[in-house]
């Protein structure tokens, strides 16, 4: 597991936009892909969807691409007995918004979303790879992503013209790994869930150009609740409004 653990981790300072100090720069690797789960501690059928993204995550099951989760925990079953830690009412409306872009009043949890474009049952192992199969096919652009000293750090974010949509939104999630919570109440009370890639902060930065090209610092606060060395930043390129996911830059907190 450390081996996997840490070629996940090298393959993402790749796609961060630049080599580790002293080392000559990596060799193209395998293809990011974005999983987005909307799950909820308050759902039942959510904790096998949970599980599902944690194995893709961790042992990185589909040959040349990368995942990237984002488990995404709405706000809609919070009142039926257990508010969940991680919810948020953004998170709801981004799945709304997906579904706005369908046409379709389809709203459910557990629900995976890969690369913006690809929607299916949350816990449904065999629809994830193919998903993740498709979309590593389908070449994305880095995201260069550069810390600057100061408090709080700052993130310098940039895409090149032509390498990735114009016009394209551009998205800031910070996502924390390791979380578990002890469930008293609810459809799930009695059970102790563990959550990995979950969102804590998903921000709009803006649009990038005509032309693809992206150029923006923005300063990144962390909650003093979270762990920092379990936290990444995923910076990523949808097609308006909430389509294809096509370019991806993911780089851990400094």
């Amino acid at each position: 597991m450390r081996m996997i653990k840490a070629s996940a981790a090298m393959l993402m300072l790749a796609w961060a936009g630049g080599p580790v100090h002293g080392q000559a720069p990596a060799a193209p690797g395998p293809a990011p892909v974005i999983v987005e789960l909307f799950t909820s501690e308050g759902c039942s059928s959510c904790p096998p969807a949970d599980l599902l993204l944690a194995e893709l995550v961790r042992t990185q099951p589909v040959k040349n691409a990368l995942i990237v989760g984002l488990s995404e925990h709405v706000d809609y079953w919070d009142h039926l007995g257990w508010r969940d830690p991680y919810s948020d009412k953004l998170f709801s409306v981004r799945q709304s918004a997906y579904a706005g872009t369908r046409s379709s009043d389809d709203v459910y949890t557990p629900q995976m979303i890969v690369d913006g474009t690809r929607v299916f049952v949350g816990q449904d192992r065999p629809s994830a790879l193919n998903a993740v199969t498709r979309a590593a096919a389908v070449a994305k652009a880095p995201i260069q992503l550069v810390w600057t000293n100061g408090v709080p750090s700052s993130l310098e974010i940039s895409t090149e013209a032509g390498k990735t949509a114009g016009g394209g939104q551009v998205f800031l999630a910070i996502t924390e790994d390791g979380l578990s919570n002890s469930v008293t109440r609810g459809e799930n009370s009695g059970r102790q869930l563990s959550h990995i890639a979950v969102v804590r902060r998903l921000t709009d930065l803006g649009r990038a150009d005509s032309t693809g090209a992206f150029h923006k610092t923005t300063a990144v606060t962390i909650d003093s609740s979270w762990r920092r060395p379990a936290l990444r930043a995923v910076v990523f390129i949808q097609r308006r409004p909430l389509g294809a996911i096509t370019a991806i830059g993911v780089t851990g907190i400094r």
